[in-house]
């Protein structure tokens, strides 16, 4: 609406209307006209000399009203700016006024204010209120069209705006005429997000123009082309292995970084951009940083260029025994944890490991991640240094007193300690005597008089024990425990019992080919030799498990733990026996021979 415009000379202009609209008098005669010194009216009416100012000023048309009828391009002063439109002073009896949106930039901006200039044309017709239509993009357009078609004739650069992205490209504007930009045509690589150039001012060369159709194609590549091949021949002049070169990064991948040598890109490895660990390129550079590279490989039939960032700086390896000697104390911060370990970085460049095993003196640490993160700061101790291979091995463990060594002190041989079952195995039990010191009490020691297959038929994770130390290797870091020994050793006790010719009872547990076991005490067993079981007419028994005899100590083997028994020998001690009470002298009490006789045939007759 232009309601509340009113152009700033409004006052004047109407007067000078007024005057112009007044009636005409006649025309006076010649004679009149030639008069040059009118006289003064004696009647109140007009003089000649008035007639004739009122007939030119009706008339009367300024320099710049042709102007604008002949549809050229003037200039005019922006008198004031509207919610719609812009008024502008042409030097015209009336203002002009154009639209509001001509003059906006891309961000929705008025580009001009009141009291700047500002090339306009007349545009059809005029308004309800009186103003005469200008338009601004038409007089652009045509200033524009000059300054392209000299461009293209020219093969001349021109600066462009980019105003909107279209479907295949761009719109610029240049001057105030749009124009074409191919989305191929943008850069010399594909551009994914096309709307992030909006507002941008970029140097564009004119490759078509039609002015009768009013279409305008342009390149930005073309000029980035001839651009880059400049670059290109002056960095090939410079261009060779061991070259020390300044490029822009241009894009990063998983592997490395493309550098922008100046019309040509190399590459440069992950591998080589530093001494030490990197995960992703961007921990290092970031694209558009201008950095310093060298030049290890170039390929001038594949124009392919290898570069490296940290051949710039001495390699850390090459000194790293003497900075680093075996014992010394370092720190360093951890960078990654594994199963195996935990990697420990030094200085850049330089990495260590610290073993799992070196972690701790304690046996019990399932993983390293129990006892350092990433990102931690540790104290270590140099433990190997393998320059030719880059390996350092670091301990934690040996800041700390070793346990072992001191153990001898703290549980002596034959000292009855107390524990928790950690762990159970096949071979026996594994007892918790303190942190990290464990020992193992092997199925043999469990118990005297049991035959132990497995220590769970004794024991049970979780329980707590005593036991006695039987033995310790700190060397080996190995304590062994017994719990049998807690209890009288029923072998000792046996062996200082009995001796051989010693006639005891004994049950048979279970047989051989080559004879019987028997129990002959709780927890002792003998064997007795298929040999030795027979009669005293040498005629075998049979012995079969839960039989009980009578058997003869006939072999005894402390240190082994063995006992020979023999049911043969018991009955020939019989006999012997008879014999000697036979050679006893007959008293008045004693049986006769004949009694004797009768007695062992009878005893015969019974078995």
């Amino acid at each position: 609406m232009l309601d509340d415009t009113t152009a700033p000379n409004s006052d004047s202009t109407s007067t000078v209307v007024a005057e112009a609209e007044t009636p005409k008098p006649e025309v006076p005669t010649s004679a009149a006209v030639q008069s040059t010194a009118p006289a003064a009216p004696e009647d109140g009416h007009a003089t000649p000399a008035a007639e004739d100012f009122a007939s030119v000023l009706e008339t009367f048309t300024t320099e710049s009203e042709e102007a604008v009828h002949d549809d050229r391009v003037i200039k005019g002063t922006v008198l004031k700016l509207t919610g719609t439109h812009v008024v502008v002073d042409i030097g015209a009896k009336s203002e002009g006024m154009l639209l509001l949106a001509e003059v906006l930039d891309h961000e929705g901006n008025p580009k001009v204010k009141p009291g700047d200039e500002i090339d306009v044309m007349r545009d059809k017709g005029e308004t309800e209120e009186g103003y005469i239509n200008l338009s601004h993009q038409k007089a652009a357009r045509i200033h524009a069209w000059e300054e392209i078609e000299k461009a293209h004739k020219e093969k001349k650069p021109i600066k462009a705006v980019v105003v909107d992205r279209i479907k295949g490209g761009l719109t610029v504007d240049i001057h105030g005429a749009h124009a074409f930009l191919p989305g191929s045509q943008v850069d010399l690589r594909p551009i994914r997000n096309l709307d992030g150039m909006k507002g941008q001012t970029i140097e564009v060369a004119v490759i078509k123009l039609n002015k009768k159709r009013g279409n305008i194609v342009v390149s930005r590549k073309e000029l980035l082309e001839g651009e880059q091949q400049e670059k290109r021949t002056k960095t090939l002049e410079h261009l060779e292995e061991g070259a020390v070169l300044t490029g822009v990064v241009k894009n990063l991948t998983e592997y490395g970084a493309f550098v922008d040598l100046g019309g040509l890109d190399g590459l440069l490895h992950i591998t080589d951009m530093s001494w030490g660990r990197l995960t992703h390129p961007k921990d290092l550079v970031n694209v558009g940083d201008q950095i310093q590279v060298k030049v290890l490989k170039y390929d001038k039939e594949k124009q392919r260029v290898s570069l490296g960032f940290k051949q710039l700086t001495p390699d850390p390896w090459l000194d790293a025994e003497h900075r680093y000697p075996e014992g010394a104390h370092v720190s360093g911060r951890v960078i990654s944890v594994t199963d195996y370990g935990a990697f420990v970085e030094l200085e850049q460049g330089i990495e260590g490991l610290v073993h799992v095993s070196e972690m701790t003196w304690s046996k019990r640490m399932k993983h390293p991640s129990k006892l350092v993160n990433v990102g931690d700061q540790v104290e270590c101790v140099v433990l190997n240094v393998n320059p030719t291979e880059r390996r350092i091995s670091l301990g934690m463990r040996q800041l700390a007193a070793n346990p072992w060594d001191s153990l001898h002190e703290k549980f002596p041989v034959g000292m009855t300690v107390e524990g928790r079952v950690r762990n159970l195995t096949d071979f026996g039990a594994f007892v918790e005597i303190e942190d990290g010191i464990d020992g193992l009490v092997h199925v043999s020691n469990l118990s005297w008089t049991k035959r132990v297959k497995h220590p769970s038929e004794v024991l049970k994770k979780g329980d707590r024990v005593k036991a006695i130390v039987l033995a310790i290797e700190p060397d080996k870091r190995r304590l062994s425990l017994g719990i049998k020994q807690l209890q009288p050793d029923v072998w000792e006790s046996f062996f200082a019992a009995h001796h051989i010719g010693d006639v005891v009872h004994g049950k048979v547990l279970r047989v051989a080919a080559f004879g019987a076991f028997v129990e002959i005490a709780e927890g002792v067993e003998g064997l007795c030799h298929k040999s030795e079981a027979t009669d005293e007419h040498g005629q075998p028994i049979h012995l079969e498990p839960g039989l009980e005899h009578d058997f003869k100590i006939i072999k005894m083997n402390q240190e082994e733990k063995k006992v020979g028994l023999s049911i043969r020998a018991v009955g020939e001690e019989a006999s012997r026996s008879e014999v000697e009470a036979y050679k006893q002298p007959v008293s008045s009490t004693s049986s006769t021979i004949g009694e004797l006789i009768s007695w062992k045939r009878a005893s015969n007759e019974g078995n």
